[in-house]
């Protein structure tokens, strides 16, 4: 007889067996929703981000949505000033006059297309947005050396703000369309699908690129299908594109 069965034996020989009652394992929370009507957006897990005022993802802080994150009419995400980890597993939005700012990386990451963090320039930042990216007539966008899985849309929208979307990986299109503003540029980004760019004027007096134009500049560019330009004033400047497919409209020079 082995020492289990003599210790169960001996158990049943005194004329009962106790049971020890587990207590059950406690669900951890589910994730809220989050409301920014202005200030830091702390490190957390959030069910969706809506952001009403002028809002900041602080320093060095990690925040997970699992829904979309929602930015409304005016208001303000800064999420490009200071190195923070952002994980977002829907879309993000935004209307009206809103400012999105997602993405810095020091000159040490990508060199002399950097956009460092304002708070700490040797820092970076890691955004990640698994859904689309889809802004309607914003203030201003800036996207920095960002993730995005499906597209990036911008309609209409524009500012005395130079606009960026450099240094990111985008898994499906790239539209813009009817965007007034100072500057663009579209530079060292990776797009799996069409970039497609119509009725964009720039305003700019500034030479913010240093090549003595203000222009829509497209520069190093990975595009694994179309580069489509048209009705883009006063032109388009570029060079150094890998483009997968065609070259159309004021970007055909682009495919040489």
């Amino acid at each position: 007889m082995n020492t289990w069965q003599k210790i169960l034996g001996t158990v049943a020989a005194a004329g009962s067996l106790t049971f020890i009652t587990l207590p059950a394992a406690t669900a951890a929370p589910s994730p809220a929703p989050y409301v920014c009507s202005g200030g830091a957006i702390a490190s957390g897990s959030y069910s969706s981000l809506t952001v009403k005022g002028d809002c900041r993802v602080a320093a060095d802080a990690v925040v997970r949505v699992s829904g979309n994150v929602t930015v409304l009419a005016g208001a303000a995400l800064d999420a490009q000033s200071a190195p923070a980890t952002v994980t977002v597993k829907g879309n993000v939005t935004a209307a009206k006059g809103s400012f999105v700012g997602l993405g810095c990386q020091s000159p040490a990451d990508t060199g002399n297309s950097a956009h460092p963090c304002a708070e700490n320039p040797q820092g970076r930042s890691d955004i990640a947005v698994g859904g689309n990216v889809t802004l309607n007539a914003p203030f201003a966008v800036m996207l920095n050396g960002i993730d995005v899985d499906k597209n990036v849309t911008v309609t209409g929208g524009g500012s005395p703000v130079p606009w960026t979307v450099k240094n990111s990986t985008i898994g499906g299109n790239l539209t813009m369309t009817g965007v007034t503003t100072d500057w663009l540029g579209i530079n060292f980004n990776t797009i799996a699908g069409n970039v497609t760019l119509t009725g964009l004027t720039f305003t700019g007096t500034d030479d913010a690129s240093g090549s003595g134009a203000n222009d829509l500049f497209v520069v190093r560019n990975r595009i694994d299908r179309n580069l489509t330009c048209v009705g883009v004033k006063p032109g388009v400047f570029g060079y150094g594109n890998q483009i997968g497919r065609n070259a159309v409209g004021q970007c055909a020079p682009l495919a040489q």
